[in-house]
């Protein structure tokens, strides 16, 4: 690691800690050269598989996206922040372990669908309404029959 002081590259690991959350490594470092103290953090790196559109384009996974997909099925409904943010890490968690480059859009949309019946059915049938693109009232009346 370089010294952000003087660039130099050689420096030592005085002392090593695990953070509080056990997902970054804290690292205290001195440089040989000029003495200067300076902490380095060591996180594990992860990528997010691309996302398969249906039109077959393939583009980022966007945890924004996921964010705003949960906000809107879940809007005005009683579920706090942190239910919302739990089910958003489960999601991405099944990503991360699938252990795929790739995954068609249409599996994510199943992944937000299975968190969001657990958390609240209304939300699940408006989610569930756009994602399946209804267009009459049988439509709702089969989805809320299956919930």
């Amino acid at each position: 690691m370089r010294c952000p002081f003087c660039h130099n590259p050689d420096t030592q690991v005085v002392e090593t800690r695990v953070s509080d959350d056990g997902a970054a490594v804290r690292r205290r470092r001195r440089c040989t050269k000029c003495d200067q103290r300076f902490t380095t953090y060591e996180h594990a790196e992860v990528s997010m598989p691309m996302v398969v559109k249906k039109n077959g384009n393939r583009v980022e996974f966007n945890p924004e996206k996921l964010h705003s997909s949960f906000t809107l099925a879940l809007r005005k409904r009683p579920v706090s922040a942190e239910q919302v943010d739990q089910a958003i890490r489960h999601v991405e968690q099944q990503l991360l372990t699938s252990g795929l480059k790739e995954v068609p859009s249409g599996t994510i949309g199943e992944y937000v669908m299975n968190e969001l019946a657990k958390l609240d059915k209304v939300a699940y049938v408006r989610f569930a309404s756009v994602y399946h693109s209804f267009e009459n009232v049988d439509e709702f009346k089969k989805i809320i029959r299956k919930i």
